[in-house]
């Protein structure tokens, strides 16, 4: 997972969206040394955003994964929705992002 992230980034990519699971009882230090974690810090320093799923196991406590500050987690629902919206990036560079 880490050496995919890395090569997005070198590919130059604007954001990375992974929706990976796994782990089943995260825990804060993991940060630290989850692939998807680094992966996302790394992608941070390259001005990449970082899009991860929240994981699919349910809605007890500790079930969300992906975590680290430095990217977004994403959780979904059973309800049919769409909306969109816009992101402004730090050069005003605006990108309308849609949701289903």
């Amino acid at each position: 997972m880490l050496a995919a992230i890395d090569q997005a980034i070198d590919d130059g990519v604007d954001v990375i969206s992974v929706s990976v699971g796994g782990r089943t009882s995260p825990r804060a230090e993991e940060i630290f040394t989850d692939e998807v974690s680094i992966g996302a810090f790394h992608a941070l320093v390259k001005n990449i955003l970082v899009v991860a799923s929240a994981g699919n196991l349910g809605p007890t406590p500790g079930t969300v994964i992906n975590v680290a500050p430095w990217l977004f987690t994403i959780a979904a629902s059973t309800l049919d929705r769409d909306f969109s919206s816009t992101l402004t990036f730090g050069n005003n560079q605006q990108i309308t992002v849609f949701f289903f």
